[in-house]
This record gives C-alpha cells, sequence and structure tokens, in this order.
C-alpha cells in the first residue's frame, strides 16, 4: 500500500476504482480517437451516429453563433446560474407546455453536465444514509444502465428485480416488469425508483400500461419515480414502438439528453422535477461544477423555441436508428444463421441490440476479452444486471451482450461476422 492509497476515503476509493463505466469509456475512447482509431470495430459504447443531416443543422447553428459577436460573448464568458440559463429553461418548459400539456414553468427544470452528472446528483439525493437508514434506490427491471452502478454514495444503494421473460418464436424475446415481486420491495426504506425508457442495453421499453403501475406502485409508497429519457420522446425519438410521455405529475423527475441528438461532446442534459428539487440540483451543480456548459443550450434553444428539434428527431434521427436497428437485426440472422442458439431482445428503442446465448459456454466478460484481441468491442452483459441479491446465482446475466448499430453498415457487419465465427468455434470446442 502507498503513502496515498492509505489516506483514500471509502467513497474515494469506490467512485475511482476499475468498474464496468469505466472501462466502457476507456475503450471508446481508445477505439474513437485514441490508439485504436481505424482498427478498432466499435460494436460497444453509447456514441450516437455522425447523422450528415443533424450533423449539418449544428454546424449551421454554431456558424450562427459565431456570427452573432454578442451572443457567442455571452456563451463563452458568462457563467450562468447553477439551474442553466434562465432563457433556455423557459424555453423548454414552454416547450413541455405547448406541445406535450405539462403544467411546469421554469423553476420545474434544472440543467446540468449531462445525464451521468444528472443521475449522479438524484442518486446521492435520494439514495443513501438518512432517518430511515440506508435509503435504495428501486430499480424495477434489470438489466439496466451500466452509468448508474457505481454512481451511490453508499453501498449496497440499489435494488434490483429480474425481469419476466417473454419468448417470441425462434430468436426474439422481451423483458417486462415482474409487478408480482415488485411490492416485496416496499419492507425496506426506499429512496426512489429509477428506469430508463428506452432501456440501455437492451432496448427495452416501458409499455403505458407499465409506466401507469410504477406510478401507482410510487404514489402508495410516496417514492419519486425517476425516468431516464436519454433516448426517448421527444427527443431524440429513437423509440421504435408505440409509447407515450407520461402526464406530467410531481411524483416525476425527468431526465432529457442533448447527447444522443447529437451533442455528447455538449454535456448536456435537463432535468423536470417538482421546483424544490430542481433548487436541490441546483445547489449541488454550484457545490460540484459552480455552473453549466452553455454550449448546448445556446445550440438547441432557438430549435426546441422553433420546433426545428423536434421536427429533427421525428424526420431523420428516428428513421436514421430505426432503419440501423433492421439492418443489424437482418445481419445478426444472416451471420449466426442456425450455427448456435441466439434471442434478440424485442428492438423497441435506443441505440442496441442486446443478444442472448443461452448455451454459451463461457461468460460475456470472456468473449468480450475474445473478441477485443480481434479488434472488435462489445459490451458484456454482466455489468447491466447490478442490484441483484448476492446469493442469487442467475445464468441469464452471463449469456447477454450488448452490441451497437450506432456505427456504419460496414463496420456493424464486420464485426457480427467475426462474432459469429468466434461464437461457432467456442461452441464446437466446447
Amino acid at each position: 500500500m502507498t503513502s496515498q492509497e492509505s489516506h483514500y476515503t471509502e467513497i474515494g476509493s469506490r467512485l475511482s476504482a476499475s468498474s464496468g463505466i469505466v472501462e466502457l469509456m476507456e475503450d471508446l475512447g481508445r477505439a474513437m480517437s485514441g490508439a485504436d482509431q481505424g482498427t478498432m470495430r466499435m460494436l460497444g459504447g453509447g456514441n450516437p451516429a455522425a447523422i450528415p443531416g443533424v450533423q449539418e443543422v449544428f454546424r449551421r447553428r454554431m456558424a450562427e453563433i459565431v456570427a452573432n459577436a454578442d451572443e457567442c460573448d455571452r456563451m463563452l464568458v458568462n457563467y450562468d446560474g447553477p439551474a442553466g440559463s434562465p432563457r433556455f429553461r423557459a424555453i423548454v418548459a414552454e416547450m413541455f407546455a405547448s406541445r406535450f400539456g405539462w403544467n411546469i414553468t421554469a423553476e420545474n427544470v434544472a440543467i446540468t453536465a449531462g445525464g451521468q452528472a444528472a443521475f449522479f446528483q438524484l442518486f446521492a439525493l435520494f439514495g443513501g444514509h438518512g432517518p430511515r437508514g440506508l435509503q435504495r434506490i428501486l430499480l424495477p427491471i434489470v438489466p439496466e444502465y451500466i452509468g448508474y452502478a457505481d454512481q451511490g454514495l453508499a453501498s449496497n444503494m440499489f435494488a434490483a428485480h429480474c425481469p419476466r421473460i417473454e419468448l417470441r418464436g425462434d430468436h426474439e424475446f422481451k423483458y417486462h416488469v415482474d409487478f408480482d415481486h415488485l411490492e416485496s420491495s416496499a419492507n425496506e426504506p426506499l429512496g426512489a425508483i429509477a428506469a430508463s425508457r428506452p432501456t440501455n442495453p437492451s432496448g427495452n421499453v416501458l409499455s403505458d400500461i407499465e409506466l401507469t403501475r410504477l406510478r401507482e406502485f410510487a404514489a402508495k409508497h410516496r417514492l419519486p419515480l425517476i425516468l431516464d429519457n436519454a433516448y426517448g420522446q421527444p427527443f431524440p425519438a429513437a423509440m421504435f414502438t408505440d409509447a407515450h410521455l407520461p402526464h406530467w405529475g410531481d411524483d416525476l423527475v425527468m431526465v432529457f439528453s442533448l447527447s444522443k441528438v447529437g451533442l455528447p461532446g455538449a454535456r448536456t442534459a435537463i432535468v423536470v422535477a417538482h421546483p424544490e428539487i430542481i433548487q436541490r440540483v441546483s445547489s449541488m451543480t454550484a457545490v460540484v461544477g459552480l455552473a453549466n456548459n452553455n454550449l448546448g443550450q445556446a445550440i438547441v434553444g432557438p430549435m426546441l423555441a422553433s420546433g426545428e428539434l423536434l421536427q429533427l428527431s421525428r424526420e431523420v434521427i428516428h428513421p436514421f436508428y430505426a432503419e440501423r436497428s433492421q439492418f443489424a437485426k437482418n445481419t445478426v440472422h444472416r451471420e449466426f444463421g442456425n450455427r448456435f442458439p441466439y434471442l434478440i431482445h424485442a428492438n423497441e428503442g435506443a441505440f442496441f441490440l442486446w443478444l442472448w446465448l443461452p448455451e454459451l459456454p463461457i461468460s460475456t466478460r470472456e468473449l468480450y476479452q475474445r473478441l477485443k484481441k480481434k479488434n472488435v468491442l462489445v459490451v458484456p452483459g454482466e455489468y447491466f444486471f447490478y442490484g441483484l441479491p448476492p446469493e442469487l446465482d442467475w445464468p441469464h446475466r452471463r449469456q447477454c451482450i450488448r452490441i451497437t448499430f450506432s456505427q456504419s453498415p460496414q463496420v456493424v457487419s464486420e464485426g457480427l461476422r467475426i462474432m459469429a465465427e468466434e461464437l461457432a468455434e467456442i461452441n464446437a470446442n466446447r
């Protein structure tokens, strides 16, 4: 042990230790802009595609900002308040009020430095040691987003439930919330319920009925329901099934991101919640980082006000990912064929296919390492099943893998071909 290590706190050690999200982002960085750039077939990570029609719009907006000295200087020189630009917050509130009937104002809106930061702040607010002991964050269904797993300021902060699995034909399945077992979670102190919709990694979308039942459960136990809409409605609208934004209520905490519309570098997220929660998130931002990035707000503010961002999401982003999703599924079926058993989760949204390999004789973490040596990056499924009871030995969580279809068709095709060859060899030698 070094002298420095002897001074690390429990929280500091946990947040700075190796983890799934750290490994994922390091691999993503090397593949997209580091030593592996141009050689690694990137089927991991959540980086959005560079959609020409979208990038053209954002370049135009940047040119407009640079050409307007006052606007450019305001973006670069000024601190906004820790809740975000007052004008931008008003635009967000007006958009949701006028287009979706939400009874909110700017006081219901806060900006954070990306969705990851938003959830760190929200989980710190609702999860951890409180007056009732350890308040846990309930995940009504796993697998769930890898980036939440290590965010808690207290260990063992998540309480998760296995899904109910519906088989659909030879090669498709779907997760559902197991409401029969959900009530058992109320026997321990809970701080909030959290879910992504669509779900990263599986592409699952909680149905409107499931969402209504979750809200009823949350209301019964007086818990906020936090919904991550990073891939959902109304932007980037990467949803391929019939699901709607919920009606607004003070029980909801809604998080939206500009990353998946094509601005991950802007690190901008939008939190919509009760004003008291907004005030606390704002205070956290002030303590941790003073203020937020102005870039994302400057770019999309006028686009939200005019409706252009929603139109871009509906008419360009949504069809792009719907087409890529179908291409990826067709490629899996073509390359995998009948060489070994596999199932694909019903792809209802997001940028991923979630593969279940029920007879895989090795773990997907080992498969990840083997594919990495062949210049194919995927994300092993084990990372997404956190919060389950430690004594639960569920083989399913060692048999799933996430692949992204946001990269070029050539990269996706080559990566899946290599994966199919590797899986065929593994199954032949078991």
